[in-house]
């Protein structure tokens, strides 16, 4: 039976949302990023994509996740898949949504892309940061609101990655210092501008074409910040295609300056990284603050 591979919870989402406990056709287990299991259920009743995790440290993760969805989507700019339900049981956590099948990339794609993205990130708020707080991969991400960029960026995102890497003893007290040193450099070097909605996790394993040809975004880790802060994220493992910022500054231009910032904004992702994951995403930490 292939009910009997679907983790129950997921069975008992699916049934709350539809109200009734539809035929399953297929259960397919797929990648679930770098943290998560993962499968795509297909059914006579629709088709859904459900991800489980164990729930030791990731209290709210995917509840979390299923309010950063519905903010996205409600933005009405990109495509987004709907969310279906959450919840935690049996020790652990499970997060439905919509399936969106893809499609082959087709000129114009990344055009499209860029300027969704433009659009979306001219959605503002009167301060930076969130009203819940949520996750960066399987790590809390703090979002107290906050006026001032450059303080928000300090206090909530740096600081909290780098006391993890110092306790964890991947970063020392030489890293320390020159992120002290930094912090008292970075009001001369971001431009002051209104809070931008953020997907906040955007690199090229969350995103994707769908059959129409559209862009679709998924995984988010959303905030208002800095909007250079997706588009540096999107560069750090390879970057997307030309065509994509080329027509993200046509539709929303960055203030000049912007190529050096990326690299300050990576910061916080490849500290996260540097938490998550073996590697070598400290020395490219150290790379950056020593150049500043």
């Amino acid at each position: 039976m292939i009910d009997q591979k679907i983790p129950a919870p997921v069975l008992e989402i699916i049934h709350n949302y539809l109200g009734f406990s539809p035929e399953i056709l297929s259960f397919e287990e797929k990648g679930g990023g770098s943290i998560n299991s993962a499968a795509s259920i297909r059914t006579a009743s629709g088709n859904f994509f459900a991800k489980w995790n164990t729930l030791q440290g990731r209290e709210g993760m995917f509840s979390e996740e299923l309010y950063g969805l519905e903010k996205l989507g409600s933005a009405g700019e990109i495509r987004v898949p709907k969310g279906i339900g959450a919840a935690e049981k049996e020790g652990r956590c499970f997060l439905v949504m919509e399936h969106i099948d893809s499609g082959d990339f087709e000129i114009g794609f990344w055009e499209i892309f860029g300027r969704k993205m433009a659009l979306l990130h001219k959605h503002s708020h009167n301060q930076f940061g969130f009203e819940h707080d949520n996750f960066i991969g399987s790590l809390p991400q703090k979002n107290t609101f906050s006026d001032s960029w450059v303080d928000f960026f300090i206090k909530y995102r740096l600081e909290p990655q780098l006391k993890i890497a110092v306790d964890s003893g991947k970063a020392d007290s030489i890293v320390v210092k020159k992120f002290e040193s930094l912090y008292t450099k970075l009001d001369d070097i971001f431009p002051k501008e209104k809070p931008s909605l953020l997907h906040g996790d955007l690199w090229g394993g969350n995103f994707m074409c769908t059959l129409d040809g559209n862009p679709a975004i998924f995984d988010p880790a959303v905030y208002y910040g800095n909007r250079e802060m997706d588009l540096a994220m999107s560069r750090l493992f390879g970057g997307f295609d030309p065509e994509f910022y080329d027509a993200y500054q046509e539709e929303f231009p960055l203030e000049p300056g912007f190529e050096k910032r990326f690299d300050l904004c990576n910061l916080y992702p490849l500290l996260v990284h540097v938490n998550l994951f073996p590697g070598s995403y400290i020395q490219s930490v150290k790379h950056i603050v020593s150049r500043f």
